[in-house]
C-alpha cells in the first residue's frame, strides 16, 4: 500500500504555487490600471490646462473687442431710439446699454483671481509684487508637452507607498503643473533633474490578494471622478470651443478676433451712417413761409 504522506507533502507546494500565481496576476493587473489612470489624468489634466489658457487668452485678446462690440450696439439703438421715439426702441436701448455696464456681482468681481486652489497665480505674483506672466498660447510647445508627461509618469501620486510619499509627490506634480501652464520647458527641465537626484523609492514587495484588490477598486473610482471632470471640461463652453479645433487652437482665438474685428467695423459703419443722416436731416432748411 502506497504511503501517503510524500503525497500530502507534494500538496503543499501545489496550493502555494496556485496562490502566487494569483497573486502575481492581480499584481499586473493593478500595475496595467495604475498605468491606464495614469495616462488618463495626463489627458484630462492636459485638457483642463488648454482650457484653462484658452479661456485667460480669450478674454485677454478678445475682452476689449467684445466690450467694443457692446458698447457699439448700445450706440446704434440708443441713436435710433433717439431719432423714433418709439418706446420699444427705447426698450432695447436701454438693455443694450445695461450689457454695457453691468452689475458686478461677486463671483465677477473676483473672476480670474480665486479658484478652487486657492489665489490664481496672477493674482499671487501682482499682490507680492512680482511680475504677472500670463500663458503664451493655448498649448505649450512640444517640448514642454513631452517634459511635462514624461515628469508626470516619474512622479505620479498614484505611484507613491505610503502617505508621506504621497505628499511628497503632489506638492511636486503642483509645481509640474504650474509650470507646463505657463509653457515654460526651462522650469520643466530644472524640476526633472530636482526629481532624478531626489530619494527614489524601493521596489515595492508582493503585496497581498486583499489589498491588490482594495488597490484596483479605488483606481477605478479615480477613473470614475476623472471621467467626470473630463466630461465637464468637455462640456464647458472653452471646451466646447477647443473641440472645434483640436489641432490648433490658438487659430481659433485669431479667427475669432478677425469675425468681432469685422462687427465692429460693420457696427461702426452703421453708427456713422445714423449718424450723418441725422445731422443732414438738421441742416435741411425748413419750409419757406
Amino acid at each position: 500500500m502506497a504511503n501517503p504522506e510524500p503525497d500530502a507533502e507534494h500538496s503543499v507546494p501545489s496550493e502555494q504555487s496556485s496562490e502566487g500565481a494569483g497573486t502575481q496576476r492581480l499584481e499586473q493587473a493593478v500595475k496595467a490600471a495604475e498605468t491606464a489612470l495614469i495616462e488618463y489624468e495626463i489627458a484630462v489634466e492636459t485638457f483642463r490646462i488648454e482650457v484653462e489658457n484658452f479661456s485667460r487668452l480669450h478674454h485677454q485678446r478678445l475682452g476689449p473687442l467684445y466690450a467694443r462690440l457692446d458698447e457699439l450696439d448700445a450706440l446704434v439703438a440708443e441713436t435710433v431710439a433717439a431719432r423714433t421715439g418709439d418706446p420699444e426702441d427705447e426698450r432695447v436701448a436701454r438693455e443694450k446699454r445695461a450689457a454695457v455696464l453691468p452689475m458686478p456681482g461677486v463671483d465677477e468681481l473676483f473672476q480670474g483671481w480665486i479658484d478652487s486652489e486657492g489665489l490664481s497665480p496672477e493674482a499671487t505674483a501682482m499682490l507680492n509684487e512680482q511680475p504677472v506672466r500670463p500663458p503664451g498660447r493655448v498649448r505649450p510647445s512640444e517640448e514642454a508637452r513631452k517634459a511635462y508627461r514624461e515628469l508626470v509618469r516619474k512622479a505620479h501620486p498614484d505611484l507613491a507607498q505610503d502617505d508621506a510619499e504621497r505628499e511628497r509627490r503632489e506638492a511636486f506634480v503642483i509645481r509640474v503643473n504650474r509650470a507646463y501652464g505657463e509653457g515654460d520647458a526651462e522650469a520643466l527641465r530644472a524640476l526633472a533633474e530636482e526629481w532624478d537626484a531626489g530619494p527614489r523609492e524601493p521596489e515595492p514587495g508582493p503585496s497581498r490578494a486583499e489589498e491588490l484588490y482594495a488597490r484596483l477598486e479605488w483606481l477605478a473610482r479615480r477613473k470614475e471622478r476623472l471621467s467626470e471632470m473630463a466630461a465637464e471640461l468637455s462640456e464647458s463652453a472653452i471646451g466646447a470651443m477647443l473641440k472645434m479645433a483640436p489641432d490648433d487652437p490658438d487659430r481659433l482665438l485669431e479667427e475669432i478676433a478677425e469675425q468681432l474685428l469685422s462687427q465692429v467695423e460693420e457696427r461702426e459703419a452703421e453708427l456713422t451712417r445714423l449718424r450723418a443722416q441725422d445731422e443732414g436731416g438738421a441742416q435741411e432748411p425748413g419750409p419757406q413761409g
